[in-house]
């Protein structure tokens, strides 16, 4: 069980320092995808995706009830479907910066493997499988790998939140202008 918190860990932390670099980095400062009129439908996946992932790292990563699993499980599912109507609008969201450029397109697949590798390994430490079916796990593990991912993904979760609260804010025309304005005032282009 202790390898498989130890996997999620290492995949959750692969996820994020990519995620970082193409989200902050390439979507919102350098490519600006929320001002661009062709990504705005691409802009508004990355919004559901960044308030779902906090609230599934809640659900899978935090909390061992039931309850908190299925609604965890139904919004991974919502992910992959947000993630899937995400990559092929991206062909069009993209046009007018010459299409997405390969080394972003391999990017995305290396953070996604990791984001939805990190899950489902959470979610085989909460499942258990005999030869009559598959059950949730009722034995709780309280081990230092188990801590060291819930250490993990309690300090991921407020910048998650500021993440997604950047997202909505930046879907709106006022959201823009207020980051256009932090972002010279923070950053004046000498």
């Amino acid at each position: 069980m202790d390898t498989l918190y130890y996997l999620s860990a290492l995949c959750l932390i692969g996820f994020l320092i990519l995620a970082m670099y193409d989200g902050i980095y390439l979507h919102i400062w350098k490519y600006e995808l929320f001002k661009r009129a062709e990504s705005v439908f691409e802009h508004k996946t990355h919004t559901i995706r960044s308030i779902l992932f906090p609230l599934i790292l809640w659900l899978l990563f935090l909390k061992s009830d039931a309850i908190s699993f299925w609604a965890g499980i139904a919004l991974f599912i919502l992910d992959l479907i947000t993630l899937g109507i995400d990559a092929y609008s991206e062909r069009d969201s993209r046009k007018s910066l010459g299409g997405l450029p390969r080394w972003e397109y391999i990017l995305h697949l290396f953070a996604n493997s990791f984001h939805f590798a990190a899950i489902a390994l959470i979610i085989a430490t909460k499942i258990k499988v005999t030869s009559s079916g598959l059950y949730l796990n009722d034995v709780f593990v309280n081990s230092d790998a188990r801590q060291m991912i819930e250490f993990i993904s309690i300090n991921i979760i407020p910048g998650a939140v500021l993440m997604g609260m950047l997202h909505v804010v930046l879907i709106s025309h006022r959201g823009i202008r207020l980051w256009m304005h932090l972002k010279n005032v923070l950053f004046p282009i000498r």
